[in-house]
């Protein structure tokens, strides 16, 4: 299978990498050990996760996704088959959150130790932090990649300028810098990412992992009315899809999916491999049946009449 860096990190992945987002909510340990299994068996290497996910489920607290992580890897010994992506940033609950020396160095040890490894591939910013000093979170990073605990470091929920400020930080000093971005991209929604992000991560050479890479499940053609709403948690998410623009897109996705005997997630996320500088979009799944549309994505080759007819009838 094609194998693409993430930025210039030396690390290369599938083009697909899987939601840990889903692993302690509508995922048991049980359907995630399988979906990983899966995952893996289809020639797939890449997942990514976070130290809160799965925190807003009744009574959870967060660091259920990297504990199943952390318990598949033990059980099955695949860590040196997959390559890991955490975050950090986001509130744990109190003091727990932000980007500060003492955050960081605290939060990382509870990440490995969930995940039962001794190093984490991809360690990513989940949110910027504005009352702590750039140069400060840079350094501790860099200190983590030297103390073998961390390979590379990635940012997401980025500002423009904040992203490319923290690359100006990096180089005049002699940090390491985040090799890639985490933002919300998809045929629905692409003004942000094409208008603000896309020539800063082409003229940086930094990777591109998308999140929502199906709209929360709009792209996968389940939702057609708002009576379809309730076929799962995340339909309050997805009423804000349900327009012109969205209908036409999903007729765009029909049709392509029609003639290349494919469904439209799997076209949807084809798309989106196939758009200049793109990593691997980050998809969930919760059944095995799901997690044969993100494979499947992956193998779709879709011609240039294809992905520009997409392109249009998403067109901004």
């Amino acid at each position: 299978m094609e194998k693409r860096e993430i930025g210039k990190s030396g690390l290369k992945v599938a083009p697909t990498c899987f939601g840990g987002n889903v692993f302690g909510w509508t995922a048991d340990e049980q359907t995630s050990f399988s979906l990983l299994d899966a995952f893996v068996d289809a020639g797939f290497d890449f997942i990514d996760t976070a130290d809160v996910y799965s925190g807003w489920v009744p009574g959870n607290k967060g660091g259920e996704s990297e504990t199943i992580i952390g318990n598949w890897l033990k059980q099955t010994a695949k860590r040196d088959k997959v390559i890991i992506a955490t975050k950090v940033g986001k509130s744990m609950g109190g003091d727990k959150k932000g980007l500060s020396k003492t955050y960081i160095t605290r939060a990382v040890e509870d990440s490995l130790k969930r995940l039962q490894t001794d190093y984490i591939d991809l360690y990513q910013s989940h949110d910027d932090d504005m009352n702590t000093p750039m140069e400060e979170t840079m350094e501790t990073f860099t200190t983590l990649i030297r103390e073998g605990k961390v390979r590379a470091i990635g940012a997401s929920n980025f500002s423009p300028a904040r992203l490319r400020q923290s690359l100006q930080v990096s180089l005049d000093n002699g940090f390491a810098r985040y090799e890639s971005l985490q933002p919300e991209y998809n045929l629905y929604q692409r003004k942000d990412y094409e208008k603000q992000y896309e020539a800063l991560c082409h003229e940086n050479n930094l990777g591109v992992i998308t999140y929502y890479s199906l709209a929360s499940g709009f792209l996968t053609g389940k939702y057609r009315s708002e009576d379809d709403l309730n076929q799962s948690k995340r339909g309050g998410d997805i009423k804000k899809y349900l327009d012109a623009r969205g209908y036409k897109i999903l007729a765009a996705l029909d049709k392509v999916a029609a003639e290349y005997e494919a469904s439209p997630a799997s076209v949807a996320l084809a798309w989106l491999m196939a758009r200049p500088g793109i990593t691997a979009p980050i998809a969930s799944a919760t059944s095995v049946k799901q997690l044969n549309d993100l494979a499947k994505a992956a193998e779709l080759k879709l011609d240039s009449k294809t992905i520009q007819m997409l392109t249009t009838a998403s067109g901004y």
